[in-house]
């Protein structure tokens, strides 16, 4: 009983076609048209799809619409093909519209000799003028009876290169009064003079997405073909059409798409951003990208429960990116190791060590797991964060301050003595001493100090250049706000520190390991990284911490 509560409308029309014999098993697509990088959306119906067939025993194809040669390249079909897989997920067959160009060919045809179809020579203009308003119907021009054999003769001659881009469309005849003002002969063919990234330039002539869509879903006889809330008018296109061709009859339903805060997902805009450089590509980990949350440091499984947490809906809503931060927030916090790293460096001295003693100490890589550790050093030189010191403390400052003791992290109790300055006021040295009856795990000083800040032994530790990401726009729905969606750009999306200083164990570390810099948030090794340069993105905060300008 607990299950079928737990069951989202798809899944209950599935069980139920199932249960009814409808179907023996289902077949889904993914089909993404190859004109830009997949997006966090994208995941969500990535998720639906391949999850539905995984619990359902059925196959989920992947087919591109690749209806459009204009903007459509192997690149981004390379992309989308990368980022499946590394969610985890494999498609039964890989298949493109373009592979039924020749049999969407027949199928108008076949509806020019029902007369149901018919070429329109008038402008784009004219067409939408003569469309009418949700309220007025619209209106029949005079190529609209134009005889079944004069139709297969121009759209013969349109296959066959004789007019130019735009001079002729072949549009439905259904009813240029419907309701439905998609259904007011709707174009299913444009003349594009365009060279195709698979087909070269056989095709002068392309389906456009209402014809081409629902016949290859037929041809490859999808059961369910899901699809995303802004096809719901589009519904009775794809129902008639496949009605009147007499094939399969796959049938649509749709789901609310996945709008996030903070961010756009239009290919669109998300293009504009690429090609005015506001990014540094498609996989910036500012974008909202699947390869971008890749960078990032985001993992297939946080990104696939963040899709499972949001669930299936019939409605739009706006979901809080917070979700998602929680998501891999939670994930990091049980698999990422702790390291230590500086990305503010103040030197700090403890005058009492032995200027040529240094240490090993011991710490934990995982809280709770005492058996997982590594070996640190420690010298009387070493490197601390500037933040980790006030001049003047304030209440309840339990941090390094003069006279002020704390914990240096898996080492000792020091207590601050003094500190220099430079000539513009800057505090760039402190001096300490150290209690070395206060080692960590063999502490007999008895002493209770309220604070422990993170440190590296200046002798050997490394540099790498650190990025800090923040919220790529200032506001929580820059779609929605008036103007130029760029104007609500965060200028403090990215900042980078060339040089903080880091364990030099992770100098051997991979290209996408995730680390804890303790007290700093969740980072992971970027692909710029080279064997002399390492490069972290910061993944996530430690905490929620982001405020909207």
């Amino acid at each position: 009983m607990s299950e079928e509560k737990s069951l989202n409308f798809i899944e209950e029309i599935i069980e139920e076609d199932l249960q009814s014999g409808k179907y023996t098993s289902i077949l889904t697509r993914f089909p993404p048209e190859p004109n830009g990088y997949l997006h966090i959306g994208h995941a969500k119906s990535i998720c639906l799809n391949f999850g539905l067939t995984q619990k359902y025993k059925g196959a989920t194809n992947l087919r591109f619409d690749d209806t459009n040669p204009i903007t459509e390249e192997t690149e981004y079909v390379d992309s989308i093909k990368e980022d499946i897989h590394w969610l985890g997920f494999s498609w039964s067959n890989e298949y493109y519209s373009s592979d039924y160009f020749d049999q969407l060919y027949s199928f108008a045809v076949k509806l020019i000799n029902k007369g149901l179809a018919y070429v329109d020579d008038s402008t784009s203009e004219k067409i939408a003028a003569e469309k009418g308003t949700p309220t007025e119907p619209g209106k029949e021009n005079e190529f609209r009876n134009r005889s079944i054999e004069e139709n297969l003769r121009l759209f013969r001659e349109m296959k066959e290169g004789k007019y130019k881009d735009g001079e002729k469309v072949l549009r439905a005849k259904i009813d240029m009064a419907h309701i439905n003002m998609l259904m007011r002969d709707p174009i299913m063919y444009r003349i594009k003079h365009a060279h195709h990234h698979r087909t070269g330039d056989k095709w002068c002539i392309y389906p456009l997405y209402d014809f081409a869509h629902g016949q290859s879903d037929s041809i490859e006889h999808i059961t369910h073909s899901i699809c995303t809330l802004e096809f719901v008018p589009h519904r009775a296109l794809y129902d008639w059409f496949i009605d009147k061709l007499e094939i399969f009859p796959s049938r649509q339903y749709e789901f609310a798409r996945l709008n996030m805060t903070y961010t756009v997902m239009s290919k669109r805009k998300l293009l504009t951003l690429v090609n005015e450089g506001y990014v540094a590509g498609w996989d910036d980990p500012r974008m909202p990208t699947i390869s971008g949350f890749r960078r990032k440091g985001y993992t297939p499984s946080s990104i696939r429960t963040f899709c499972e947490k949001i669930g299936v809906a019939k409605r739009d809503n706006l979901i809080d990116i917070s979700l998602l931060e929680f998501c891999i927030r939670e994930e990091l916090n049980q698999t990422a190791n702790r390291v230590m790293a500086v990305l503010n460096p103040l030197k700090l001295i403890i005058d009492n060590y032995d200027e040529n003693k240094t240490e090993e100490l011991t710490t934990e890589n995982l809280p709770n797991d005492p058996e997982n550790t590594r070996t640190i050093t420690f010298s009387k030189d070493l490197w601390i964060e500037k933040e980790d010191f006030m001049e003047t403390p304030v209440k309840k400052w339990f941090r390094l301050a003069p006279g002020q003791m704390v914990r240096l992290k898996s080492a000792y109790i020091i207590k601050c003595e003094s500190f220099k300055k430079d000539d513009n006021g800057e505090v760039t040295e402190i001096h300490a001493t150290y209690l070395p009856e206060s080692k960590s795990h063999h502490d007999t000083s008895h002493l209770k100090v309220k604070g422990t800040i993170h440190w590296l032994n200046a002798r050997d530790a490394a540099t790498a250049e650190v990025r800090l990401y923040e919220r790529l726009f200032k506001v929580e729905n820059p779609a929605a706000e008036e103007g130029d969606f760029k104007e609500y750009i965060n200028p403090d999306s990215l900042k980078v520190i060339k040089n903080a200083f880091i364990e030099p164990h992770l100098q051997h570390a991979e290209t996408g390991a995730h680390f804890q810099f303790i007290r700093n948030g969740y980072f992971c090794i970027d692909k710029d990284s080279t064997p002399g340069k390492l490069i972290f993105n910061r993944t996530v905060t430690l905490k929620e911490g982001f405020k909207a300008l």
